[in-house]
């Protein structure tokens, strides 16, 4: 059938979207895949156990619709009540329940121009009005206009911190400047990559009754494939996500994934451990880039965004796809000359670095 037909029986809304396009998941031998911020380590091997015994027997069953082993698991490690956590299906659908929850106001969200290209995505999907803040020249959160903007009159404020897919980070102080400029509606913050040397929000989570914070499993657990997210707030926010929850899906989690989300959680030895293995080759492999005579922007988060003032982003992208060496390069505006480069092992940093000094020959 003809795509022009297919579309035919698209609704309006649907017709109108820019859907969000996903990192790349090629089927290529041998590839080094540096382009979707995946851990390059296996998550904790009770967390691998807790599935397997879960998949084992009562898959039958509906899992229970509200998480409760995961969000106790989560509010222990955070020192929260059980009623300031909620829990979806990864982060992405954590957060679309908080923009459907909280973003729909008279006055617009803002939002950051340069970080996750999902929030506008969102924000068309729940027609949401969406005002972006310009990034500075060195692509960092300019929170003192921000907070200023948000001063006048917002609809909420959405950020990730470390911002992606620049890796920067902000204080607390800074988060604090957000949420006193905007004490009436929700300020809501993405650690998706704070494990990695950010400042998590959580501690500020009992003072301020307008924040929420979403993590994730994916990153430093090392659970993207089983889809698991929490968001944390004061607990009239998560009653709300949850009311919001119960008109879309009752059950987003499985009984697999509540078991390795939980398991993981409580193997606090593994979590250390590699996410210090994470943090010490992103050092390294920004050294090594540096030498190469790219320029890299300071990375709290699992990857390096990073450009070489010679050669065109899309180019090496491509040269180095040729080579079975995967990143994610993004056509937008002010960042079309980065490339995001997820950390992977010493092993695979190294072929990057490999084919990155064939393509650009010598010095």
């Amino acid at each position: 059938m003809a795509s022009s037909s297919v579309s035919s029986f698209y609704s309006p809304r649907l017709a109108a979207l820019e859907p969000y396009v996903p990192g790349e998941q090629p089927r290529i031998a041998n590839l080094v895949k540096l382009n979707t911020n995946e851990n390059p380590y296996p998550p904790s091997p009770h967390a691998v156990d807790a599935v397997q015994q879960a998949a084992a027997s009562g898959l039958e069953r509906y899992p229970d619709p509200e998480s409760l082993a995961l969000r106790e698991a989560v509010a222990q490690r955070h020192g929260l009540g059980v009623d300031e956590v909620f829990a979806g299906n990864g982060s992405d659908e954590v957060l679309a329940h908080a923009f459907f929850a909280f973003f729909r106001q008279s006055e617009p969200l803002l939002c950051p121009d340069v970080t996750y290209s999902f929030y506008r995505v969102y924000a068309q999907r729940y027609e949401i009005d969406c005002e972006l803040q310009s990034v500075d020249d060195a692509l960092r959160i300019d929170v003192d206009a921000l907070a200023a903007r948000a001063s006048r009159g917002c609809g909420g404020i959405v950020l990730a911190n470390p911002n992606a897919p620049t890796g920067i980070g902000l204080p607390l102080g800074e988060i604090v400047k957000l949420l006193q400029a905007c004490p009436h509606r929700v300020v809501l913050v993405d650690e998706a990559y704070v494990d990695f040397g950010g400042a998590s929000a959580l501690p500020l989570i009992e003072q301020y009754p307008n924040l929420l914070v979403v993590q994730t499993l994916s990153k430093s657990r090392a659970l993207a494939g089983l889809r698991v997210g929490f968001a944390c707030g004061q607990a009239h926010l998560i009653e709300a996500m949850t009311r919001g929850k119960n008109t879309f899906n009752s059950y987003p989690l499985g009984r697999p994934a509540v078991a390795g989300a939980v398991a993981a959680l409580q193997d606090e030895a593994w979590f250390d451990q590699t996410c210090k293995a994470v943090i010490d080759t992103r050092e390294g492999l920004t050294l090594e880039l540096e030498d190469l005579g790219f320029e890299v922007l300071p990375s709290q988060a699992n990857f390096v965004f990073a450009r070489h003032p010679q050669r065109d982003a899309a180019e090496l992208a491509l040269a180095l796809r040729e080579r079975a060496v995967l990143v994610r390069h993004f056509r937008a505006p002010r960042i079309a000359q980065y490339l995001r480069i997820s950390i992977g092992t010493r092993a695979q940093c190294s072929a990057l670095i490999d084919a990155l000094a064939d393509i650009l020959g010598p010095a």
